[in-house]
């Protein structure tokens, strides 16, 4: 058991010297090399004041993209190592900065070559077809293409972050009853604390209509990413959508400047101000009128249609007819014979007279008129003006009294004048249940502050000031290095110095201790500042000393003595 523990004591010393040894001979190094911690500590304070000197100098890094997939993250990164510029990443790794000064240059040489794509795929996908692709997947590129390009198209709008297209493109078949419309369907995804306005929306939604062939506006439906519906279907709308509003505060603020540019000249820029209220129709309605008048004057009646008729019958013909028993049946009036037969005054029947007997004629004319008709068809233009509600404030004149300013109220003549002018120029219509209300009031006048900001927030000054800190911070960092590093490791080193020079000095010599217990200056016996009264009373003392030096420090008596045995050789 004790041959074990002596076994473990002795590992453990070997351990302890291999450890010590390492120590004792960087410190003996540095002992018989004395400026070698000097010049270590030197390159150090230089090092760091390189390196704060690289820092102040490093350039302002900004924002080239942001949101960036990781597909065009990757791409722009390669064109950026290829061209050796420095870069920096955040945001996981979607935003990406560059020094400032080039920022707008990379942005230029990128988009030439189509970067960043935005994670959509265009047209350029018809570019790297295969050979001898077939119908189907032609078709689905094409598809795919034109569902890029137009969530590109809509990225460009100002509040659009992102955008995707999902498209159903029509079907179309022999059969009427196979057909199918295209439908559409737009997923946005908005810039942080934007809204899209319903006219914006509808205007995406005819934009995606007229690239598409055969879709119906109604079949585009405009999705934001909280799941809000911003597209809406016609005339399924209870209220009046944006178009309406936006349309109505245009007439409002119309009449609004049309008051304040005529009121202007006269009052000042500062001393009128006008509002408009308009209320607005946008129902539609259609009506259809027809009216007839009778013909009062047949021979100023214009003639529509005019018929003719006329029907001849022969004597011989008087047999001919239907069959039946009224044909068979013999006439009222016999026949006329040789007996009975008038007879001319002359004796006998002309020729003219026989035939007559013979044949009858029948006529029918039937003559159409044109009918007076008056169709009107009425169809009433969306926002029609109800009503105008017109509030006009003037401020007081200023009048100089004493030599200073003083509000006065206008004349009535003036306030009279002020009220048909603003009447011509909204139009005033009494019928239409027009309002126009014109006060004259003094205006509450308050010392509103320069809005200019001062020089030292401007972001010039703070990029300055950011720049001087910098520097000031290096300056700083290299005193400290001096002061508390540099500075008494010289000191350290010229008392080195100072004691290498005694222990080198001839034998014979006295050494003379000064302030410091360790300090020593070399001395012969001519040249020492004062004269003892006993030369033994100078012996003991530099025995003493030397005593005292050699327990605190026998390594340097060793060099002494070294040195001594050095020069005698």
């Amino acid at each position: 058991m004790s041959t074990a523990v002596l076994a473990k004591g002795a590992q453990k010393n070997l351990a302890t010297r291999a450890q010590v040894k390492p120590l004792e001979a960087l410190t003996t190094l540095f002992r018989n090399q004395p400026l070698l911690p000097l010049l270590l500590a030197g390159a150090a304070a230089i090092a760091v004041v390189v390196a704060l000197l690289l820092w102040a100098r490093e350039p302002e890094y900004r924002v080239l993209f942001s949101g960036l997939s990781e597909a065009d993250g990757g791409q722009i990164i390669g064109e950026l190592d290829k061209r050796a510029i420095p870069y920096r990443l955040s945001e996981g790794g979607n935003t990406i900065l560059v020094p400032g000064d080039k920022m707008s240059a990379l942005r230029l040489q990128l988009a030439e070559q189509g970067l960043p794509k935005g994670g959509s795929v265009g047209f350029e996908l018809l570019d790297k077809q295969a050979f001898g692709v077939s119908q189907f997947a032609e078709h689905l590129n094409y598809q795919r293409g034109l569902e890029g390009e137009l969530a590109r198209t809509i990225e460009s709008l100002g509040p659009v972050a992102k955008a995707r297209v999902h498209l159903v493109m029509a079907k179309q078949s022999v059969f009427v009853r196979d057909r199918e419309a295209a439908r559409a369907s737009v997923v946005l995804t908005l810039q942080p604390g934007r809204e899209l306005g319903q006219s914006q929306a509808s205007a995406i939604v005819h934009l995606v209509t007229s690239s598409v062939p055969e879709l119906s506006v109604d079949a585009v439906t405009v999705v934001d990413q909280n799941g809000r519906l911003l597209s809406q279907v016609q005339g399924d709308s209870n209220g009046p959508d944006g178009t309406h509003l936006d349309y109505v505060h245009e007439i409002e603020r119309t009449y609004q400047r049309r008051i304040e540019d005529i009121l202007t000249p006269l009052l000042g820029s500062q001393n009128v101000h006008a509002q408009v209220v308009a209320q607005v129709d946008f129902s539609s309605r259609e009506s259809t009128a027809e009216r007839y008048a009778p013909n009062q004057n047949t021979n100023e009646a214009a003639v529509r249609s005019k018929q003719t008729s006329e029907h001849v019958v022969d004597g011989n013909d008087a047999g001919r007819g239907v069959p039946g028993a009224l044909t068979n049946s013999p006439p009222n009036t016999p026949a006329p014979t040789k007996a009975n037969a008038p007879t001319p005054a002359g004796g006998t029947p002309t020729t003219a007279e026989a035939k007559s007997a013979k044949s009858a004629t029948q006529s029918e004319h039937m003559i159409n008129y044109e009918v007076d008709r008056n169709v009107e068809h009425v169809k009433s233009s969306l926002g029609t003006i109800e009503r105008l509600n017109t509030a006009v404030v003037v401020n007081y004149r200023s009048v100089l009294k004493d030599g200073a300013a003083t509000p006065e109220p206008l004349s009535k003549e003036e306030l009279d004048n002020i009220n048909n002018l603003v009447r011509q120029a909204m139009g005033f219509t009494e019928s239409r249940g027009d309002a126009l209300q014109v006060i004259n009031s003094p205006f509450v006048t308050e010392d509103i502050s320069s809005t200019e900001q001062p020089w030292w927030k401007t972001p010039e000054a703070y990029n300055l000031l950011s720049s001087g800190l910098r520097y000031l911070l290096v300056i700083l960092a290299a005193l400290a290095l001096w002061w508390w590093v540099l500075r008494p490791m010289q000191k350290r080193n010229a008392h080195h110095q100072a004691q290498m020079r005694a222990a080198t000095a001839e034998p014979g010599t006295a050494l003379v201790p000064t302030s410091s217990s360790t300090a020593m200056v070399v001395a012969t016996g001519e040249t020492a500042p004062h004269t003892l009264p006993r030369k033994s009373a100078v012996y003991e003392q530099n025995m003493q000393s030397l005593q005292q030096i050699a327990a605190e420090d026998p390594r340097l008596v060793a060099m002494i003595v070294r040195g001594w045995m050095k020069k005698n050789d």
